[in-house]
């Protein structure tokens, strides 16, 4: 009998994006696979690969209690329905609510995979303390399950958590990123002409979206000869989103070209000279490493998450976050230095193949997997 694999996901094409090949490959080796996630435009992709889909009410916001407290009752119900063998929780709600409903539902073992600690992390003030004590809390009641691993992007991530209590370090993996397909992402050669910087994120204030902004309004009065691109779209619900008021007042300004989404953006990258990603923290951001996999040199923040995805001054170059001056001197340096710009790139396609190589991720997820189910040491980074 096939032992039961169940994800429990935010969003369905987050799922598509960054858990689609542990779930083919886990599928391969016989689990049986379960996808749980809110109803989205993506559910019917993941019908369509023949994965077993469940809607969940799950919500982008938590400011309605009764909402919340339904999908922590349908996340148990479904529990109890499938009795997985391993429950595969992704992205915060998730972890928080199916991590509770697995302390009193029939699940074998839980894997928590924590993709970023987020604003919660980065807020100041008593506000932001009461909060982090509340996620400690609740942390700590979903973090409880004997059999249990929980996955870290990044290093200060997780010793944030055991420094909370929330966590025990036994129970702790570092696994970097969700990897990267590098057939898909060739290395090309830089296109011929003026050179090309790209910002591709959502358009979050945590992305830094306003100081790559601003960053590109100092270079275009330095003179510097670029342009400069935003692969992205707003995202209403998230707080930190820049408006569609500030967004058309960027294209009107005429500083920046305006993308919107990509769904290929190892063509983006293939078009471009630099990435840039000046965000506050990140698990292990994912642009990056599709940046450095088509051997493209960077600049982003000294921050969690960041720093974790190149090779400082090897692969890319670290700013300070929120320092659009800096930001704007780095982007300088390598926009007129050709050579040293090609260079990391070189070495970031070294990093992505060492590294981020999808291969080598997933084969680190399913080793997590056999060792909850008696099959042998975990091979992830401990």
């Amino acid at each position: 009998m096939s032992s039961i694999l169940l994800f429990v996901v935010n969003d369905a094409g987050f799922f598509l994006s960054h858990r689609l090949a542990v779930a083919e490959q886990a599928r391969s080796r016989g689990y049986e696979v379960h996808i749980a996630t809110m109803p989205g435009n993506a559910v019917e992709r993941i019908r369509t690969l023949g994965f077993i889909h469940h809607s969940l009410p799950l919500s982008r916001n938590g400011r309605n209690p009764i909402a919340e407290l339904r999908a922590l009752y349908a996340i148990w119900t479904l529990c109890r329905q499938l009795k997985p063998d391993i429950l595969h929780l992704v992205t915060i709600k998730p972890v928080l609510y199916g991590g509770i409903a697995a302390r009193v539902a029939p699940v074998g073992s839980v894997v928590a995979a924590v993709s970023g600690l987020g604003f919660v992390f980065l807020a100041q003030g008593w506000k932001a303390r009461g909060m982090r004590q509340l996620v400690r809390a609740l942390y700590w009641l979903a973090l409880g399950k004997k059999k249990l691993r929980v996955i870290f992007q990044n290093p200060d991530d997780r010793q944030a958590l055991v420094e909370l209590g929330a966590v025990r370090m036994d129970k702790t993996v570092l696994i970097k990123g969700s990897g990267v397909d590098l057939a898909s992402h060739p290395v090309l050669p830089e296109p011929d002409g003026v050179p090309l910087v790209t910002f591709a994120a959502r358009l979050l204030r945590d992305k830094g979206v306003i100081e790559y902004v601003d960053a590109v309004r100092l270079l275009r009065q330095r003179g510097v000869e670029a342009r400069f691109q935003l692969v992205g779209d707003p995202d209403v619900g998230n707080p930190t989103s820049i408006s569609l008021q500030e967004l058309e007042k960027w294209r009107h300004e005429g500083i920046v070209e305006i993308l919107g989404h990509s769904k290929d953006i190892a063509k983006v990258f293939a078009l471009s000279h630099l990435v840039v990603l000046p965000s506050y923290r990140e698990g292990l951001p994912k642009v990056l490493v599709e940046a450095a996999a088509c051997g493209r040199a960077v600049v982003t923040t000294d921050v969690p998450g960041c720093r974790d995805a190149i090779e400082p001054n090897v692969s890319g170059l670290l700013v300070q976050a929120r320092d659009s001056v800096a930001l704007a001197d780095a982007i300088e340096r390598l926009v007129k230095d050709t050579d040293l710009r090609k260079r990391m790139g070189e070495q970031g396609r070294k990093l992505a193949e060492r590294d981020f190589a999808i291969e080598q991720i997933v084969e680190q997820h399913l080793a997590i997997y056999r060792q909850l189910q008696g099959g042998g040491a975990c091979t992830a980074k401990k």
